[in-house]
């Protein structure tokens, strides 16, 4: 979402030139896709995180670019608010002791970052929502200075005609209206790349939003927004209110929010390009100088820049993503449901649990998405991000065999421990994972579950130990709980060895 833009008064009122390049973007990527012109089969996954900013107290801080200056790394980079930054993990073959290495390589690279940071009066705080984040901070004054956030803060305010209205419901009830759309830069999460074939494309990807109910159940890690406790995961429904760029009246018309599950599992790639340009107008309408089509008939491979640019600012939960490396196309699934924290361990372990659980879904002779309608697959989103740990999903009870039944109401932790878990650990063998690390990483779900613990469920435990057995008000209670948890978050050792208080 950094990617710097620049735009003139006429880039932006040209919708048709910006359309017609949309659909040569997609003549192109369905020839090159018929063509099988994309890369050979890679394991290639990658990572982005991203991070809050707040002083020693556990306040927010507004200092992303003196942050940034004094990190001086490629591999961090500005995010939507001040507050805010990412740090892009360099992609890795999936395999061997893959976890192992990057845990070495994201504490490592975190740790210098968090005492740059400090030189100038910030630290690094990996959490889905900082808790001491207050309306007051959520203001235009505080987005981070980049042309595309501007641009895209205008086109989804124009695109509503009135200001943004958060109304969430949840342990206590949040009501706010925003003049713009940094009260989205409170969610701050990890996202998840795996490269893939076009033709395991469609498998990956439905695995992924099969699954995305039991990762948030278990990764859950932001039960607080501006003050008040909410849903144990509460960005994805922070996430649809504050970039929803449809007034009342569209709503009711059911044109479809720009932060989407979906509505159906699909059978290629292309499938879900297309949707994002039949049925969302373009917020950032900037034409490249690139003919795909000449590009194509020359032997070469096209960027598709306007495609791209389009792909980005639809936030679906598993992303399609195109994208050229060493003169070579691929596709990509970005899964972008978790949130970001507590620890680099429980980062790791989130991960292990995904792309583990992702391949064997996706190699299941019976897939679970034959058996499960895409709408439970929704529900049971939403239901993790509202209760977390304690969710009650939907999905597909095993009978004899192995074969799938019909679907019924299981509580995450035990879908998660008896079902789940060993999935994942045989997706990971299948991927060629170091045993000692499967069972290192997959031991911290498998804690979370027995504990019936998670970021989440320690966030608000410890919230109200300050709140109710020390008489704290909310605020300082919301501070001395995050304070606590950057102690603990710096320590490394996973949140469900944390004690309370």
């Amino acid at each position: 979402m950094g990617e710097k833009v620049a735009a003139t008064g006429s880039d932006l009122s040209d919708r048709q030139l910006y359309r017609r390049k949309l659909r040569t973007c997609l003549e192109a990527l369905e020839r090159m896709l018929r063509e099988k012109r994309f890369d050979r089969p890679r394991a290639v996954m990658g990572l982005e995180i991203e991070l809050n900013l707040a002083d020693d107290q556990g306040l927010p801080v507004m200092r992303n670019e003196q942050v940034l200056q004094a990190i001086a790394s490629p591999d961090f980079q500005t995010e939507l608010g001040q507050f805010n930054i990412e740090v892009n993990i360099a992609p890795h073959r999936l395999g061997g002791r893959v976890f192992e290495e990057l845990r070495e390589e994201i504490d490592t690279g975190l740790r210098y970052a968090d005492r740059k940071a400090a030189e100038v009066g910030a630290r690094i705080v990996m959490v889905g929502v900082l808790p001491t984040l207050t309306n007051d901070h959520a203001v235009l004054d505080n987005m981070s200075r980049n042309d595309r956030y501007s641009l895209l803060n205008d086109q989804i305010l124009a695109a509503r005609g009135e200001d943004i209205a958060l109304d969430i419901d949840g342990v206590e009830r949040l009501e706010v209206e925003s003049a713009s759309i940094v009260a989205e830069a409170a969610c701050t999460s990890l996202q998840l790349h795996l490269q893939v074939t076009p033709e395991r494309f469609p498998a990956v990807w439905n695995a992924a939003q099969a699954l995305s109910g039991a990762q948030v159940a278990v990764g859950a890690n932001s039960p607080f927004l501006f003050g008040r406790e909410l849903w144990r995961e509460t960005r994805p429904v922070l996430f649809e209110q504050a970039c929803d760029t449809r007034p009342e009246e569209l709503k009711a018309q059911g044109v479809r929010p720009i932060t989407w599950f979906g509505e159906r599992w699909v059978d290629s790639a292309l499938e879900l390009f297309e949707e994002n340009v039949r049925y969302f107008p373009s917020l950032l309408p900037i034409c490249d100088d690139e003919d795909p089509v000449k590009v194509l008939a020359s032997g070469g491979v096209p960027h598709l820049a306007e495609l791209r640019l389009h792909n980005g600012t639809i936030y679906r939960w598993n992303r399609p993503v195109y994208d050229v490396a060493d003169g070579m196309p691929h596709l990509r699934v970005e899964n972008r449901v978790l949130p970001a924290g507590p620890t680099v361990a429980d980062t790791l372990a989130n991960t292990a649990f995904y792309y583990g659980l992702v391949r064997s879904l996706a190699e299941q002779q019976r897939p679970v998405w034959t058996r499960l309608p895409f709408a439970l697959a929704s529900e049971n989103f939403h239901a993790a991000a509202r209760a977390g740990i304690d969710a009650v999903l939907h999905w597909p009870k095993a009978g004899r065999g192995g074969r799938l039944g019909p679907p019924v109401r299981v509580p995450a932790v035990e879908l998660v421990l008896e079902e789940l878990l060993p999935l994942a650990a045989q997706g990971l063998d299948a991927w060629g994972v170091e045993a000692a690390d499967r069972d290192r990483y997959l031991g911290i779900v498998e804690a979370r579950c027995r504990l019936r613990t998670n970021g989440a469920a320690w966030q608000s435990a410890t919230f109200h130990h300050f709140r109710d057995r020390y008489g704290q008000d909310r605020a300082s209670a919301l501070a001395a709980m995050t304070r606590r948890y950057m102690e603990y978050m710096r320590s490394g050792e996973p949140v469900h060895t944390w004690p309370v208080g």
